[in-house]
């Protein structure tokens, strides 16, 4: 009986200091993300500008699309818009 209270005893202290380590990492981590963040702070990338228009897809390539539109979809789908991304 004395080999399965320490056994117990071993386990419950093992799994305490994981969670402890465990819990540690995580305020580590909190801390760091703050640091960084506080110091560094992310670049903001230039929105683009709506005003531009979008470029035109060339006849070869709607032609294309169209055709295989049909195909697919024998001859039911229709091609109502094409944007390029």
């Amino acid at each position: 009986m004395e080999n399965l209270n320490i056994a117990l005893l071993l386990m419950i202290v093992g799994m305490a200091t994981v969670f402890a380590i465990l819990l540690i990492v995580i305020y580590l981590g909190k801390g760091l993300i703050a640091l960084v963040n506080k110091y560094a702070p992310e670049e903001v990338a230039p929105a683009k500008q709506a005003a531009n228009a979008p470029a035109a897809v060339p006849g070869n390539i709607m032609a294309a699309i169209s055709a295989a539109v049909t195909v697919v979809t024998q001859g039911k789908g229709k091609v109502a818009k094409v944007e390029k991304i």
